[in-house]
């Protein structure tokens, strides 16, 4: 069970990360631990943007935004795991390896984002990561990010 003092709102999201509205793709993180791992959770809604196009008549949840939503998952536990970074810091994708999709993520799911530290260097974050909708693997992927000062 998640623990209420390693759980954050989008207030804090919103602190952390430079995205916005409509590219803004965690709604909350129900837990997390420095360094090791975060479970954060995106609410795929019918009136996302994106579904005027992709496909209106039957709308699915791309692919490509369900790996960037796994990436700002990343970037908030990078940014959670370093502390005293700076206000100008970014964590920029880097590589995406093994992506796999499983099945088709439909408004009205709510997707939870799992991410795992795996290793660091020289400033080239590595991760695991899984998207699950209703406890199913969506996707999963192994992300690196670059952790960038600007």
């Amino acid at each position: 069970m998640a623990n209420e003092l390693n759980s954050f709102d989008i207030q804090e999201i919103l602190k952390l990360l430079p995205h916005r509205y409509p590219m803004l793709l965690v709604d909350k993180v129900i837990d997390h631990k420095p360094g090791e791992y975060l479970h954060a959770v995106k609410n795929v809604t019918a009136n996302e943007p994106i579904f005027t196009g992709h496909f209106p008549e039957q709308p699915i949840f791309p692919g490509v935004m369900i790996l960037e939503a796994l990436a700002q998952a990343t970037g908030l536990l990078g940014f959670k795991t370093v502390e005293n970074r700076s206000d100008n810091e970014l964590y920029l994708f880097a590589a995406i390896d093994n992506a796999r999709f499983k099945q088709p993520v439909v408004p009205g799911d709510t997707m939870h984002l799992h991410v795992q530290f795996v290793k660091e260097r020289r400033n080239i974050w590595k991760f695991s990561a899984e998207a699950k909708v209703d406890g199913n693997v969506v996707c999963s992927a192994e992300i690196m990010c670059a952790r960038r000062e600007f």
